[in-house]
This record gives C-alpha cells, sequence and structure tokens, in this order.
C-alpha cells in the first residue's frame, strides 16, 4: 500500500467524522497511535506533503500537529520533523482494538430508573407534524433585542448569580399576569423561576414522592410527567377519563400525588369540570401528604371563549401547586418555566433547585419582566392565538378530506388529536415518515388501558400553505372511505 493511500485512509476512517478538518485529522492520528497503526518513533510526513495527500491546507495540517504535540502524541523538531511520542503498548507492539463493547460502570437504582425511561425529546426545528412548536419566525425578535440592549447598557449586575428562587421583577410579573388571567390567588413570593416545566416535575418528584408512592395521572396523559415521576419510583396509577376530564374510582384514597392538565387536557383537550375539581381539592384536603400538581402548559392558546380558571384559584388549604411555562408563549431557548407553590413549600424547593443548577440566567429573566410589565406580552399573545386560530381551521378543513384520519375537537392548543383505524398507527407512520412527515403517536400517551391509534398534530409552527402540503402528502397512505374512529376516553 502507499503511504499516500495510507495517510487517506486513515483521514477518511469513522473517528474524525462530523468534525471540523483539523478535529477530523487530530482524532484519526490519535486512534491510529493508541491502535498501533502509527509506532512510537515513527515520523510523520511534512505537513506540506501530508497537505497535499489529504487535499488540506498546509495550515490545518500544521495546526493538527500542533494540537497534538500540546497533547502528548508527537514530538516536534525544526528542521527533524514530526515523531509519534506514544507506544501502543508493552514492547512497542501493535495492539487492534478489542471488538468487546467498552464495559459501563453500574448505575444506582435511580439512575437504571431515568435511563429506562428513555428521557425526552423536542423537535429541533419546525416541521409537519412536530408537536409543541411555537412559530418562531412570528415573534417580535426587533423589540426583544432593543430590550435586551437596554438592560445590558444599564445594568451589568445582571451579569452575576442570582437569586435561586428567581430575578424578582419576573416573578412579580408573573404574580401580576397569572391573578389576572388565570384566576390564580397568589403572591410574588410564591413564585419560583425554573429553566422548564420539565424542571418542575422533576422537582415535585424528587421532594413529593418516595419509591412506591402512588401517583394518579390522566390516560392518556403527558409523557414528560410520567418520565418525571417514573424515574422517582413512583407507583403511576392510570385513571380514565370521561367528558369531565378525570374520572377517579368512587371511594379511593388519596394518593400522594396527582398530577393533571385541567383547563385543555393533553391530549384530549377537554377541561376538568367544576364538580370534578372540587372533588379532587376536598380528596387532597383530607390527606396532608396529597398534593395536586396542575400542569397548566397552554392556557394562553384558547380559541373558543375564554379558558376555565385555574384549579389553584379555588385552593383554599394549600394543595396545589401550579406550573406554567414560557417555551410555548415566547421561545424555547428562552429556557424560562415557573412554579407556583404553596408557601410551606417555597423555602424547600428553592434551596432544592439551588442544588440542581443554581439559578437561572439573571438576563433573560429581566427582559421577559421588561415584555411583560411594559404590555408587549399582552400584545404578542393576542396576534399569536389569532394566527394558531386560523391555522387549526385550515388544518380541520384540510384532514376532513380524508376518510381514515379523524381530526378531534380541540378548544385551543399548539395541536390537535387525530384518530387513525385501530392498529394502523405503526403502519401508516412508516409511511407519513417515508414523505418527510412527523406524526407523533397518541398511542404512546398511553399507559395503562388500550390505547388508541392516532396522532398528535402540530400546527402552530406550520403556514397554512406548509399545512396544506403536508396533509396532500398524506392523502395517498389511508385506505378507501369509511367508518371514522371515534376517540375513547
Amino acid at each position: 500500500m502507499s503511504k499516500p493511500r495510507l495517510w487517506l485512509q486513515l483521514f477518511e476512517r469513522e473517528a474524525g467524522r462530523g468534525l471540523g478538518r483539523r478535529e477530523q485529522l487530530c482524532a484519526s492520528l490519535r486512534q491510529a497511535m493508541r491502535a498501533g497503526e502509527l509506532e512510537l518513533g515513527e515520523r510523520l510526513p511534512a505537513s506540506r506533503v501530508l497537505a497535499a495527500d489529504l487535499g488540506l491546507s498546509r495550515v490545518t495540517v500544521e495546526a493538527a500537529y500542533g494540537q497534538l504535540e500540546a497533547e502528548g502524541y508527537v514530538n516536534r523538531a525544526v528542521g527533524r520533523g514530526s515523531f509519534v511520542a506514544i507506544a501502543s503498548g508493552a514492547g512497542g507492539q501493535r495492539k487492534r482494538p478489542s471488538p468487546a463493547a467498552p464495559r459501563i460502570a453500574p448505575l444506582s437504582r435511580r439512575g437504571q430508573l431515568i435511563t429506562a425511561t428513555g428521557g425526552c425529546e423536542d423537535p429541533l426545528q419546525p416541521r409537519a407534524f412536530a408537536a409543541g412548536s411555537p412559530d418562531l419566525r412570528a415573534f417580535p425578535l426587533a423589540l426583544w433585542r432593543q430590550l435586551l440592549n437596554r438592560r445590558l447598557r444599564s445594568d451589568a449586575a445582571l451579569l452575576g448569580y442570582g437569586d435561586p428562587q428567581g430575578h424578582p421583577a419576573l416573578r412579580e410579573a408573573i404574580a401580576g399576569y397569572l391573578c389576572q388571567s388565570r384566576g390564580l390567588r397568589c403572591r410574588a413570593e410564591q413564585v419560583l423561576v425554573l429553566t422548564s416545566s420539565q424542571q418542575a416535575l422533576q422537582l415535585c418528584a424528587t421532594l413529593l414522592l418516595d419509591a412506591g408512592d402512588a401517583l394518579w395521572m390522566e390516560e392518556p396523559g403527558y409523557r414528560g410527567a410520567r418520565t418525571a415521576f417514573a424515574a422517582a419510583g413512583a407507583a403511576i396509577v392510570p385513571v380514565p377519563l370521561d367528558a369531565e376530564g378525570l374520572c377517579p374510582p368512587a371511594g379511593a384514597a388519596a394518593p400522594r400525588l396527582i398530577y393533571l392538565t385541567p383547563s385543555h387536557q393533553y391530549p384530549c383537550g377537554m377541561a376538568l369540570s367544576l364538580p370534578r375539581r372540587l372533588a379532587l381539592l376536598g380528596l387532597a384536603r383530607q390527606d396532608s401528604r396529597c398534593f395536586i400538581i396542575e400542569d397548566d402548559y397552554d392556557s394562553e392558546f384558547h380559541y373558543e371563549g375564554r379558558p376555565m380558571p385555574a384549579l389553584q384559584g379555588l385552593d383554599e388549604a394549600g394543595r396545589v401547586l401550579y406550573v406554567g411555562t414560557f417555551s410555548k408563549v415566547l421561545f424555547p431557548s428562552l429556557r424560562l418555566a415557573y412554579l407556583v407553590l404553596p408557601e410551606a413549600l417555597v423555602q424547600p424547593f428553592t434551596v432544592a433547585r439551588s442544588v440542581q443548577d443554581g439559578h437561572s440566567a439573571q438576563l433573560p429573566q429581566a427582559v421577559a419582566a421588561d415584555f411583560i410589565s411594559q404590555g408587549h406580552f399582552a400584545a404578542h399573545l393576542r396576534l399569536m392565538r389569532q394566527l394558531y386560530r386560523e391555522r387549526r381551521a385550515v388544518l380541520q378543513e384540510a384532514l376532513s378530506s380524508l376518510g381514515w384520519l379523524s381530526a378531534q375537537p380541540s378548544a385551543g392548543g399548539l395541536q390537535l388529536a387525530a384518530l387513525l383505524p385501530q392498529g394502523q398507527e405503526a403502519a401508516y407512520s412508516r409511511a407519513a415518515a417515508a414523505r418527510g412527515i412527523a406524526t407523533p403517536s397518541l398511542s404512546a400517551l398511553y399507559a395503562g388501558t388500550p390505547a388508541q391509534d392516532g396522532w398528535l398534530l402540530g400546527y402552530a409552527a406550520l403556514t397554512p400553505e406548509e399545512i396544506r402540503q403536508a396533509v396532500a402528502a398524506l392523502a395517498p397512505i389511508g385506505t378507501s372511505p369509511g367508518r371514522r374512529p371515534r376517540l375513547r376516553t
């Protein structure tokens, strides 16, 4: 084998795939040295020669050699060249990589539970029909930049460490907004600013659950919540739904936690009725260890009348923890969410949050506070409600022509449930994926009861034309029109 060909094969190996050219060359040479393909003391080609062999610039090769010298892989001497500085094994013998998979250190029991959940995954970019993404193209970026620059010019303290509970101005703005728009009864002192609603759920699971504690969840329900609670070792009890929402069995004892999406059930869309709300609050009052987690994930986007006020506003005994996020109403990478806590839980939750990650970044908190207090937040919400309402209507109209896919009623949100003929979800999803269409699974949101086949189709981040094109791409998948499936609750 000629030397140029040898260098080309080393450079093209898997070790450096996906890296920049300099890092790719470094990774390939490191692997060759460790494997014995390049031996201790062997002279490497001159940078000019190797650059010509690999089609790289000489600057790139020089930078790679310099990096390897700094790491101890290469010795370089002016006028003499560059030489391999490490041995691959005892006696300088070539050592081939072992085919066996590397051993993984044993995980703790909690670590095993966490990894067994599979984690959480959000769409990295808008595509039809990835669920839960807002339209970032409509965000007032120029206005946000103005507010950001103003804060940068006037408040250098925002570059330092912050209060683990959250920036005071943002907590005041959140409390004021929630009291006015969602009917909460809270003060800024009860607000804990976090990086995500998932962190909020994880904190609830960590501080309120012991392994084996019972937790009620809606069936079907939000998978991210199930992941957080399963990782804590909770005994999750799937509770069925009916037209009034969560329908617990009569006479059931209070669990340790009840997780709800009462304003707009995820994914079915109904609101929890007032009698059910009062009954659940009464159940929680009977047991001092029972709390209700109210996930108000998308109440800002309600298109038919006003959403029901938050469950927390009816709570007189301090049993409800209220979760909200700015990821959907502003933008996901802002990484700001919040927990409204009963007063007795504020201090322990704040301490636990400080242990997890200290605090949220102060600068975006201050900008978000300005955005809310100066009225821009309310104006942005009005615009997005109109935009998303129109897109929901476009999707519903487009889906109505498909006899094999039945869109369910939806009073709001960023996505809607659509049902498939039972037993066909996997096959239809594969066919949609082959056409470049994401079809988040509805059946995956069931935990205990027989699952309903369907999709949860996100529409908020798509233009009307993108929605119509995506539905047209789905059209050939289905069978001939027949009886439309109905959602089981």
